[in-house]
């Protein structure tokens, strides 16, 4: 692991909080936070709808350990951020492989909805946040997120973040939560080989921890200062291949927000340049059917294939994470939406995906994590080849969606998730930079 992250003594945990508060917010910031809280809120309410959304709120609905007991606001983060990373819509920032909106917009929300915190200030909240838990995602390295899920090891950093500033914690104090949260980083991928509903628990726990610790913070609750460097400290334990240098990279850049992914396609991020590459094709052949394809291969970079690689998806959410059928569905029916990993439409893929072939190669391999692409390359029976390639995917900062998109997305979302008036709340999240207050969500009704 490399620790020459700076030429100073000073902690790196309080050079991170020393940055993010130091860093100044225009009207032009806080209305791009506006945009990533709405689509984290949708995500949310979107993931309602969902069965293991419906197991949370059962969890929810019945407290924490038996019917009548309160609902802390650590547990109200663990509902949002699990709910918020259900549906595989939420945002990714593609150099710390962190999806920070599911761990920081709850953990902001909950604690400004407690504290009557206005608009403006939630969302400066909401842009600390982000940009320490995808600066510390950018240090771990790729060792550690082929074991580790960085949402979940990093998010807590993240969230610690934002509940501190919603608290007006100083210095001194936001590094003890900090160090306290990032205590607690945890999150294992051996929850793919199965299926299991576990991701979705790591956002919610990532999204808890930086609450209580802020909490515990302000009552002078201390925590490691040095818990990213130190000897037995995050990247020591988890990053055999880390750089904290980069922790503290680019200083004067912009704001980490605003270089983070809004996703178009309910699945895994990975998928997403080659859904992209699929659909150009796909609208190319007329939407051909599986009997017309002699091969379909993708090439791609390494993580891609350590997640995604999964020819036979039998259920839902493995779809989710399968290349394979993400392509066919794209191939085959010229669009992928939510209703693309349903029982039917994994029936009706299963044949293409079967035989799609993934080939981990550059540009794409040594490009990652910088850059996140993919080329779709296909012979019909014919013998006629096409291909499609794709250095990023829409919704990348390169070709991000626009403001109009990203409010029909939420609106859709929240639709999904039972919402009676989406577009009001909608209108109300994107007031927030003038809002005194955040308005109530059916979530928390």
């Amino acid at each position: 692991m490399t620790t020459d992250h700076a030429q100073t003594d000073t902690p790196l945990t309080r050079q991170l909080v020393q940055h993010a508060r130091a860093k100044e917010a225009t009207a032009d910031d806080l209305a791009m936070a506006a945009l990533f809280v709405l689509d984290a809120v949708a995500n949310a309410l979107g993931g309602c709808a969902s069965e293991q959304g419906r197991k949370l709120l059962r969890w929810a609905g019945n407290g924490p350990s038996r019917p009548g007991t309160p609902f802390d606001t650590g547990s109200h983060a663990l509902l949002m951020g699990a709910l918020t990373h259900i549906l595989e819509t939420d945002d990714l920032h593609r150099a710390s492989v962190v999806h920070p909106g599911c761990v920081v917009v709850p953990a902001a929300w909950v604690m400004a909805l407690r504290e009557g915190i206005s608009g403006p200030a939630f969302l400066r909240s909401v842009l600390e946040g982000f940009e320490v838990t995808t600066r510390v995602g950018m240090g771990v390295g790729p060792a550690h997120y082929r074991i580790w899920h960085n949402t979940a090891t990093c998010g807590p950093y993240g969230s610690a973040m934002a509940a501190a500033t919603l608290l007006g914690l100083n210095e001194d104090q936001t590094v003890h939560a900090l160090g306290n949260a990032g205590s607690q980083s945890s999150g294992l991928w051996e929850f793919l080989d199965t299926g299991a509903m576990t991701k979705h628990l790591h956002a919610g726990h990532a999204a808890q921890a930086g609450v209580q610790s802020a909490d515990l913070a302000a009552l002078g609750f201390t925590g490691p200062p040095r818990i990213l460097e130190g000897e037995r400290g995050f990247f020591a334990a988890t990053c055999p291949d880390g750089d904290a240098s980069r922790v503290m990279s680019d200083p004067d850049g912009p704001w980490q927000l605003p270089l983070t992914s809004m996703k178009p396609w309910p699945s895994c991020r990975h998928t997403h340049p080659a859904i992209d590459a699929s659909l150009e094709l796909s609208g190319k052949l007329k939407h051909a059917s599986a009997d017309e394809f002699h091969s379909v291969t993708v090439e791609t970079y390494q993580a891609a294939e350590d997640v995604c690689d999964r020819p036979h998806a039998d259920s839902e959410y493995e779809a989710k994470f399968s290349l394979q059928h993400c392509i066919a569905t794209a191939l085959e029916n010229g669009e992928v939406t939510l209703a693309s990993f349903d029982d039917a439409a994994r029936v009706k893929a299963r044949r293409l995906a079967s035989g799609i072939t993934i080939k981990v190669m550059d540009p794409y391999a040594a490009s990652y994590p910088v850059d996140w692409g993919s080329a779709v390359e296909i012979v019909m029976t014919d013998g006629t080849r096409h291909r499609a390639e794709r250095g990023f995917a829409k919704g990348d900062p390169e070709a991000p969606l626009t403001p109009p998109e990203v409010v029909e997305k939420s609106m859709g979302l929240m639709e999904f998730g039972g919402v009676a008036a989406p577009k009001q709340l909608a209108e109300a999240i994107l007031a927030l930079p003038m809002a005194e207050r955040l308005p109530p969500l059916p979530l928390f009704a």
